[in-house]
């Protein structure tokens, strides 16, 4: 949630902030603000408005800012409304320190009372605004700039990324806790924006901050502080990516490109180096998976694969109930799923764990996020940058990855480790086979655009993925959408079923299928349009659509989830558009929840 970036260098600050802020807009957000401090150093001039990055950009006329240092900001509103007022950046009362602020100052009451009785005057309700203030008193009690923003972040509780600039000053400071925060540095130029993405136009290479860190960006790079002024030092990290991974590639939005990456970057994900977490996981017996959202549906796959084929006792939580639910011990591995190793509630669940000592193994897609830096082990998914709000291809890489993981030295019947390896070399082609429908899913599509509800039912490992599949039609189509066991539908959900009502059936011949095809005719007795995915010849008579998986002789049990979810994604994202709706920025939701 929200959207940072900040740039000092030798170009025209306005329109590679704009550009960046138009990166970081999958993050969600409601209101937009820019930051340009003029060429003589003498002002920092300021717009924003409630509206869209190209809405706001064009009517503000962010293009006619000249200057070569500025800060920007994509807002999604927690303290105060979204208006002009409340948006950032946000300044002191002279406007000679402008900053902007991604996290929640969890004292910032206290501290506006106390500026207050020293004559302060505030503009917002927003608990952002305290900072330049303090940054303002510090100044006004003699501190130079850098040693005010110093005094002023120690001030502070709770979680922040913070880009500040000040007048007749040719720095931006930065500091990080909590929130992401990363720092580019190119040729003559330095950038800092909560995500890579926001920045790969000009450099690949980037620093990423850990919590506490403060930095002063030149346009000869960065230099970093603790909290005590001390100089610590942050080695850059050189990325592969490139800008073009982070565009639409023809695309009519990011979540269709990212549906149809899939296959390509399956090869990526299964180079994922995967040895020291198998060790991990053959080492331990007892598992907690914690994870939220998409993540926590390949969390309950792992559980199921665990617990059945593994022999281990595994249990998958959604991360912000775990603290209350559980305590881990010496004895426990967890493993925390988070596509960007920020998702406020997960690391509140793994910072919980830490104070019990227990192992922790992440698997996350972000280099260097706050949860990689604090997990004793991490694997990287290699998908990429995802951008589109909506997890897709992401979760295809967790299913790899969690594959890879578990199946990679499965022995053959005679000892040979053929069976693990074989299994995985079949699932990119699968995939690939699977991505031939799209047609097809955006026919089903127009039948469920206008539905109130639609239901989706599996059995076994094809049970978190109809969780999938119906988290992402509601999140993008608004449309009420209910995933259960199919055992599950005659206990109370089955008094929702009527005339019309969509079922979207997962049924792949595996040992589920006897069980599931008496599911589907109890739906179909009282009225359902039952979709079926599935390659039994049976529950195909019985449905009135059928997705066709490959024929069961070609394709082993367990990777069935990896052929039912890619068209489950395409129908959500055609419903969406079909609805008028722009799937990558869905209302309310944010690609990064960094804030709890």
């Amino acid at each position: 949630m929200c959207g940072i970036i900040g740039y000092i260098g030798n170009n025209k600050a306005s329109e590679i902030i704009i550009d960046g802020l138009k990166r970081l807009e999958y993050r969600g957000y409601d209101s937009v603000g820019i930051a340009v401090m003029r060429a003589d150093g003498e002002e920092i001039e300021t717009r924003k408005e409630k509206g869209i990055v190209s809405e706001v950009a064009s009517n503000l006329e962010f293009h006619t800012m000249n200057g070569k240092t500025g800060i920007g900001h994509t807002r999604w509103a927690t303290h105060g409304a979204p208006c002009k007022e409340n948006s950032h950046p946000h300044s002191d009362c002279s406007g000679k320190v402008v900053l902007a602020h991604n996290g929640v100052i969890e004292n910032y009451i206290q501290l506006k009372d106390e500026l207050t009785k020293k004559g302060h005057r505030f503009a917002s309700e927003t608990d952002t605004e305290v900072v330049a203030h303090l940054i303002e008193q510090f100044r006004t009690d003699g501190l130079a700039p850098m040693l005010a923003f110093i005094r002023a972040i120690a001030m502070l509780k709770g979680s922040y990324a913070i880009v500040a600039i000040v007048e007749n000053g040719d720095a931006i400071y930065i500091a990080r806790k909590n929130s992401p925060l990363v720092v580019g540095v190119g040729n003559g130029e330095t950038l800092c924006a909560s995500d890579v993405p926001a920045m790969l136009k000009h450099t690949n290479n980037f620093i990423f901050l850990e919590d506490g860190d403060i930095g002063v960006l030149t346009t000869e790079g960065c230099r970093m502080y603790d909290i005590y002024a001390n100089e610590i030092h942050r080695n850059p990290v050189t990325l592969n990516w490139d800008i073009e991974m982070a565009e639409k590639g023809g695309a009519a939005h990011f979540m269709l490109k990212e549906i149809r990456d899939q296959k390509h970057f399956l090869y990526e994900s299964f180079l994922a180096d995967t040895e020291r977490a198998a060790e991990l996981l053959s080492k331990f017996k007892k598992i907690h998976i914690i994870a939220c959202g998409t993540s926590y549906h390949a969390a309950c796959l792992m559980k199921l694969l665990l617990h059945k084929h593994k022999g281990a006792s595994a249990e998958a939580f959604i991360a912000p109930e775990y603290p209350f639910v559980a305590k881990p011990d010496k004895e426990t591995l967890i493993v925390a799923i988070s596509q960007s190793g920020e998702t406020a509630d997960t690391l509140q669940a793994v910072r919980y764990v830490k104070q019990y000592d227990a192992t922790l193994l992440s698997l996350t897609n972000a280099f260097q996020s706050s949860l990689a830096r604090i997990s004793n082990e991490v694997v990287y998914l290699n998908a990429g940058p995802e951008v589109s709000v909506a997890a897709t291809k992401t979760f295809m890489s967790q299913l790899a990855v969690i594959y890879k993981i578990l199946f990679s030295d499965d022995k053959d019947n005679d000892g040979g480790n053929d069976h693990g390896r074989s299994m995985l070399n079949q699932i990119p082609e699968i995939v690939g086979g699977m991505l031939q429908q799209e047609e097809q899913m955006k026919t089903i599509a127009e039948t469920i655009r206008n539905k109130g509800s639609v239901f989706f039912i599996g059995r076994g490992l094809s049970y978190p993925i109809a969780m999938e599949g119906a988290l992402k039609l509601k999140e993008i189509s608004y449309i009420h959408a209910e995933a259960y066991p199919g055992g599950e539908l005659k206990h109370g959900p089955l008094s929702l079923i009527e005339n019309g009502v969509p079922v979207i059936v997962l049924a792949p011949n595996d040992e589920t299928i006897h069980k599931m095809l008496g599911t589907v005719k109890e739906v179909k007795a009282r009225g359902a349009y039952v979709i079926a995915v599935t390659n039994s010849e049976e529950i195909a008579r019985n449905a009135d659509i059928t997705i066709k998986l490959p024929d069961a002789a070609s394709i082993d049990p367990l990777v069935y989830p990896f052929a039912l979810i890619t068209p489950l994604q395409f129908l959500a994202y055609y419903t969406s558009v079909l609805k008028g709706i722009n799937p990558d920025r869905p209302r309310n939701l944010a690609k990064s929840v960094t804030v709890e």
